[in-house]
């Protein structure tokens, strides 16, 4: 019996419009409750929004507002300084 090859969940990134695996990309969260924080596990609930691990997407994503209206919120520049930690962090552990 032949096996299906599983299926890779694909995300848009909102700094580069590059479509890649789900894995490889940082996704961002906005929690029923209002805040909005990077999301390493990927399962917190809320309304999220896909990053590739570089702080160049970040800053254009943060420029062009996308993250903020795929999140539909405003957006604080402190919680951009946190995102780009956990990036700079994401990007040392691999």
């Amino acid at each position: 019996m032949e096996q299906k090859a599983k299926k890779i969940p694909m995300r848009q990134c909102l700094g580069c419009n590059e479509h890649k695996p789900k894995r490889e990309l940082i996704r961002v969260v906005r929690t029923p409750e209002g805040e909005v924080v990077a999301d390493t596990t990927g399962k917190k609930n809320g309304r999220g929004a896909y990053l590739c691990p570089s702080g160049e997407c970040l800053r254009r994503a943060q420029k062009s507002r996308r993250l903020e209206r795929a999140l539909e919120c405003a957006i604080p520049d402190e919680v951009f300084d946190g995102i780009a930690q956990v990036l700079a962090a994401q990007g040392e552990a691999e």
